[in-house]
């Protein structure tokens, strides 16, 4: 009689003749089952590889996208030791009545905050809530996003704030109307985000239609400035801005990337220039994002995480999965961003594995 245990057999009772088969087919088996647990181990252990073949010693990673769903034009913001990414919900306009919210501790476990706020609580919107900014200011959180695909200054709609005491809403209408509401130098309010300057002055930069605005906020946010000129809506489009602007400040320059390219299309794309003032002017570089056939197309509408205290940066953006046709179906993603050392930017690799872990300290 045979007793089985895992690896470990023990034999009890004399063997007979007819036992003499049966064990040796019972030992065969077991070693090829042995054999093959093993090379399963063996697998498990094989460092994984990155999108360029590069091993990445079987460290966990974020994968891309970074949490499931359909979402485009992702927002970042660092708040005490949390990361948090606020995207546009990538469905047909009469279905963008919402935005969801999501944070992690690590870049690699995200945490979803649904519906921080929607058509219900901003009555003069009512479809087509795109792009979100955000910004923390004296406690609060202000929320500033497009609303309504607006095509001229007759109808009701552009770029409007929402506030909430806690960066996970509930949001509330700010103004109770549009913050603008209208064509500046040709500019669709669409695709507006806010840039603190070093003084701590914070900017506006938005626009769509191939033309970009940047004006002074004021300090409650609920208007504008005027620059020293007398001027509100100064335009600082750069040559093959179509939308998405983003803007970063690095040892004494500002960096200024914007999205070109059809947003439907596989050739979007970021590209970026670098001036000595945030209204420029902005000579065009280069791409720095684009799509690679072999990860995602479209890849564009971008954000940065950077890491403070340091010089590390991660970019944020949306691309399209090889397998998707349908312009809405879109998904945030993660990837480094470095620059050279005269301090232009290194163009993006685009992985199907993300970023490894990074706890804020």
């Amino acid at each position: 009689m045979l007793f089985f245990d895992g690896p470990k057999y023990t034999i009890f009772a004399p063997m007979r003749k007819h036992n003499l088969l049966f064990l040796t087919i019972f030992c065969t088996c077991l070693a090829q089952t042995q054999t093959q647990a093993q090379t399963a181990r063996s697998a498990a252990a094989t460092p994984a590889s990155n999108a360029a073949g590069n091993p990445t010693s079987g460290i966990p990673t974020s994968g891309n996208p970074i949490f499931p769903g359909w979402y485009a034009d992702p927002e970042t913001f660092i708040i005490g030791k949390t990361y948090w990414v606020f995207p546009t919900y990538s469905a047909p306009y009469n279905k963008q009545v919402f935005f969801d919210a999501f944070s992690s501790k690590d870049l690699i476990h995200w945490d979803k905050h649904p519906h921080i706020f929607d058509t219900t609580t901003i009555r003069w919107a009512h479809r087509a809530m795109w792009a979100p900014a955000f910004t923390e200011k004296d406690g609060k959180y202000y929320f500033f996003f497009g609303a309504n695909d607006i095509q001229n200054d007759s109808t009701i709609g552009g770029i409007g704030v929402a506030v909430a005491s806690k960066p996970e809403g509930p949001y509330k209408d700010y103004l109770g109307r549009p913050l603008i509401d209208k064509f500046y130098h040709g500019a669709q309010p669409i695709d507006q985000m806010v840039f603190k300057d070093k003084d701590g002055q914070y900017y506006m930069i938005y626009g769509g239609w191939g033309h970009c605005n940047i004006a002074k906020l004021n300090k409650d946010f609920t208007g504008f400035e005027t620059f020293p000129d007398g001027t509100t809506f100064k335009e600082i489009t750069p040559k093959e801005y179509v939308e998405g602007p983003y803007m970063i400040y690095r040892k004494g320059k500002y960096y200024f990337m914007w999205s070109e390219g059809g947003w439907t299309g596989p050739d979007y794309s970021v590209a970026y220039a670098i001036a000595d003032s945030p209204t420029g002017p902005f000579q065009r570089i280069g791409k720095i994002l684009q799509q690679d056939m072999s990860v995602a197309t479209g890849a564009g509408h971008n954000s940065i995480f950077h890491i403070p205290g340091t010089d590390d940066y991660y970019i944020v953006y949306h691309r399209r999965p090889l397998t998707e046709t349908d312009g809405n179906h879109r998904a945030t993603c993660i990837d480094h961003l470095y620059f050279n050392e005269d301090g232009t930017i290194k163009p993006v690799t685009i992985t199907k594995e993300g970023v490894t872990a990074r706890k804020i300290k």
